[in-house]
C-alpha cells in the first residue's frame, strides 16, 4: 500500500499529440510523474522536453512492446493511474460500404489496444492498493450515427469493457473511470478519419463556435484522477455547449 503522499505516477497513452499530449502536459504541471507512450518517438520529442514526462515508444496492439513498457516502468518504480488514451477512427462510410480493414484497425486499437494495456498493469494496480484506470471512450460508444459505424462499434465495445472492468476491480480498491468527449477540435484525428481531406476536415467544425479542445479533455481528467481515491466519477460525458445531442449542433452564420 502506498501512502496517500507519495508521488502520483501515470501512464498516458496515445500522448504524442491530442488529448493524450494535453493530459501528460496537464498532470505534470499539477506535479505528476508522466510515462508517456506513444508510436511515433519523433511525436515525442517535444513532450520528452517537459520535467516529470518519460517518453516510451509504444504501439499498444502489440504484446511485445507493451511488456517493455511495463518492465521500464517497474524498475521506475511503477504507477498509480493508468490512462488508456490511445485510439482513432478511419473513414466514414456507411455500414454497407464499409471497409472491413477500417473496421479491424479500429477495433484493434479501441478495444484490443486497451484491453492489451490494462491487463498489462493491473497486477500493478493491484498491489498499489489505490490505483486507478481511465478510459477515454466516446459519445460514439453510446449513441450511434450515420456514418460511425466502424467507430461506433469499437467504442461501444471499449464503453462496455470499462463498465465490466469498474465491476470486477471494485474488490481490489481499482477506480474505473470512463470520459466520453463529444465533438473535440483535434485536427489529426479529424484529418486521419477523413484520410487526409482537410477540407472535409475543417467543415465538421464550421460555424461551431467553441468546440471543444484537447485541453479541456486533459483538465477534465486531471479533476477526475486527482479526486480522493473514495470518489469515483464512473462516466463523464463533456459536450461543448453548441452540441446538445450528437444529432444538434448549433451553427453560427
Amino acid at each position: 500500500m502506498v501512502t496517500s503522499s507519495a508521488p502520483r505516477r501515470a501512464l498516458v497513452t496515445g500522448a504524442s499529440s491530442g488529448i493524450g499530449a494535453a493530459t501528460a502536459l496537464r498532470l505534470t504541471s499539477e506535479g505528476w510523474q508522466v510515462f508517456a507512450a506513444a508510436r511515433r518517438a519523433e511525436r515525442l520529442e517535444s513532450l520528452a522536453e517537459q520535467e516529470g514526462i518519460i517518453p516510451l515508444v509504444c504501439d499498444v496492439t502489440d504484446v511485445d512492446q507493451v511488456a517493455a513498457v511495463r518492465a521500464r516502468i517497474t524498475e521506475a518504480g511503477g504507477i498509480d493511474t493508468l490512462i488508456n488514451n490511445a485510439g482513432g477512427a478511419l473513414g466514414v462510410d456507411t455500414v454497407a460500404e464499409g471497409k472491413l480493414e477500417d473496421w479491424r484497425w479500429m477495433f484493434e486499437v479501441n478495444v484490443l489496444g486497451t484491453l492489451n494495456v490494462t491487463q498489462a498493469f493491473l497486477p500493478m494496480l493491484r498491489a498499489h492498493g489505490e490505483g486507478t484506470v481511465l478510459n477515454l471512450t466516446s459519445t460514439a460508444g453510446v449513441v450511434s450515427y450515420e456514418g460511425g459505424g466502424g467507430y461506433n462499434a469499437a467504442k461501444f465495445g471499449a464503453h462496455g469493457m470499462t463498465g465490466t472492468l469498474r465491476l470486477e476491480e471494485a474488490e481490489h480498491n481499482i477506480r474505473v473511470i470512463e470520459v466520453l468527449p463529444g465533438m473535440v477540435r483535434t485536427e489529426e484525428f479529424t484529418a486521419k478519419r477523413l484520410r487526409g481531406d482537410t477540407a472535409a476536415a475543417e467543415k465538421v467544425y464550421t460555424g461551431v463556435e467553441k468546440p471543444l479542445t484537447a485541453e479541456d479533455i486533459a483538465e477534465v481528467i486531471t479533476h477526475a484522477v486527482t479526486l480522493p481515491h473514495h470518489v469515483n466519477l464512473d462516466q463523464i460525458v463533456i459536450r461543448p455547449v453548441a452540441q446538445a445531442a450528437q444529432h444538434k449542433v448549433i451553427r453560427q452564420g
